[in-house]
């Protein structure tokens, strides 16, 4: 199995002296004044789990957005600041964004126009001049950023998400020698949905500064290898699956699926304190032990198919009336992206479907669904998954998901059961699961019922098949994964 101490060998005996540079739009920790004092928060997501641990393991840099309104404050002349506070093991090292460069690059560009046009959730991209130069801005700023702090060092900068598609050629044009790498931690689309974008060329330049580019899967990765064919005059090798460019320069494509600090979960789950935890959110919730829970864990977003599954659940309540006064949906929904017009209207709509829903079946003594709006961090979230009897992940289009691996990890006694949307990346990896469609609300509400009532040796047996898969795919192994392709090139 993959550890922290096997990661941090393989690094030194694969990379040596080279420097490890990950750029990610969020960063890992922010700070914020809470009154007069200021506190340190890890802020919600998966992207932030996955690289925590990897930037603890190598003592790399974080190049990061710095958002919390004490980050300048802490961070020194070169804003830099050592993390996690407690026992200071990398370094973060911010950049300064505008409202305006944020409206512009983050809620603008990266989630009104890629964000949309690369899930099939059907929700209209939204592509604006304004928005779209703002991201070139941005997007140059995070490349100054890291030349800045790499100097004239040899180095691999290990670029994160969709928020810095231009980074990479930006890198290369000024540093040819630094090795590039870049994960796409959501969905490629097809070219029918790619080509609508007005700037597609621009971007596939952008990423072909990569010397690796990782998706979750192989799908993904062919359909940017289609869209790099049909857009651009370039050399597509499909058996190395690899583009090659610019008079023989390779950029590789590769599936690299993501996992989870599984292990960090398993030892939360079995601490003395997780049996108080979870009495704790019984309480909290009103829920007795005699009570089935169904749980959702997601942003407020609209790839996530929280109106869909909610739908779902009060179809099962009708065709199935025993399960009144028996079973609980708790749906976890922070606010997230709030100045988006679509995801103010997604919010409005959870909220109304919940009053109804709690109107039309709800008791004295039983609601239905109980909406939780805030954020909820990983270890107060593993408590909740160990008292759920199952986990729906009904995503519409997903990357991957990693809720659905957190919950397996967290189930040490393997007594729920995972219900997962085929349209997550994460289905091709968790087969054991009850897949589902996530836009049938009869095959859900079925689907519901199923993982209710499904025989205790049947769901043993895939639960321990999901958990031996979550522990061993961890993100160590993703991690080594990745640099053992990007070693190859040093």
């Amino acid at each position: 199995m993959w550890t922290t101490q096997r990661l941090q060998r393989f690094i030194q005996t694969k990379l040596g002296d080279i420097r490890l540079v990950i750029v990610a739009n969020r960063e890992t920790y922010s700070h914020h004044y809470q009154g007069e004092r200021i506190i340190v928060q890890r802020p919600p997501g998966g992207l932030v789990a996955a690289i925590d641990p990897i930037l603890r393991c190598c003592h790399g840099t974080l190049v990061a957005h710095g958002h919390g309104d004490a980050d300048r404050v802490v961070s020194d002349g070169q804003d830099r600041v050592h993390v996690p506070p407690e026992d200071p093991q990398y370094t973060i090292r911010r950049i300064w964004l505008t409202p305006e460069e944020m409206r512009g690059y983050y809620d603008g560009f990266s989630n009104d126009a890629l964000w949309p046009l690369c899930h099939l959730a059907y929700t209209r991209p939204q592509f604006s001049a304004e928005a779209w130069e703002a991201y070139q801005r941005v997007n140059h700023r995070f490349a100054e950023t890291v030349l800045d702090e790499l100097g004239t060092e040899p180095g691999l900068v290990w670029l994160q998400d969709y928020h810095l598609a231009l980074v990479p050629a930006m890198l290369k044009a000024r540093r040819p020698d630094v090795l590039v790498a870049h994960f796409w931690h959501i969905p490629w689309p097809s070219y029918d949905n790619f080509r609508i974008c007005p700037w597609r060329q621009e971007i596939l330049w952008g990423l072909l500064g990569n010397d690796l580019l990782g998706f979750h899967i192989q799908q993904h990765g062919d359909h940017f290898l289609d869209c790099c064919d049909r857009e651009l005059e370039i050399r597509i090798d499909r058996e190395r699956n690899s583009v090659f460019h610019h008079g023989g320069i390779e950029t590789m494509v590769r599936p690299l699926p993501i996992g989870i600090d599984a292990c960090t979960i398993a030892v939360t789950a079995a601490a003395p304190e997780s049996a108080a935890a979870r009495e704790q959110w019984r309480g909290v919730l009103g829920i007795s032990p005699a009570m089935k829970i169904l749980l959702g864990v997601d942003r407020l977003d609209y790839t996530k198919g929280i109106p869909e599954r909610l739908r779902a659940f009060s179809l099962m309540l009708e065709q199935h009336p025993e399960w009144k006064e028996r079973a609980v949906f708790v749906q976890l929904g922070a606010t997230t992206r709030a100045h988006i017009e679509a995801y103010r209207l997604l919010s409005e709509e959870v909220e109304g479907l919940v009053g109804e829903i709690n109107a039309q079946y709800g008791t004295d003594r039983w609601q239905p669904i109980r909406l939780i709006r805030h954020n909820v961090s990983t270890d107060d979230l593993v408590p909740l998954y160990q008292i759920a009897d199952v986990c729906v992940v009904t995503s519409l289009h997903d990357g991957m998901n990693l809720v659905a691996k957190e919950f397996v990890a967290a189930q040490a006694e393997c007594r729920g059961m995972l219900v997962l949307s085929r349209f997550a990346g994460a289905a091709q990896e968790l087969p054991e699961a009850i897949l589902v469609n996530p836009f049938s609300d009869e095959h859900c509400a079925e689907a519901f019922h199923r993982a209710l009532t499904m025989p205790e040796e049947d769901r043993l047996l895939r639960m321990e098949q999901m958990h031996e898969t979550v522990m061993e795919q961890n993100i160590f192994r993703w991690a080594s994964r990745s640099i053992a392709v990007m070693a190859r090139l040093v």
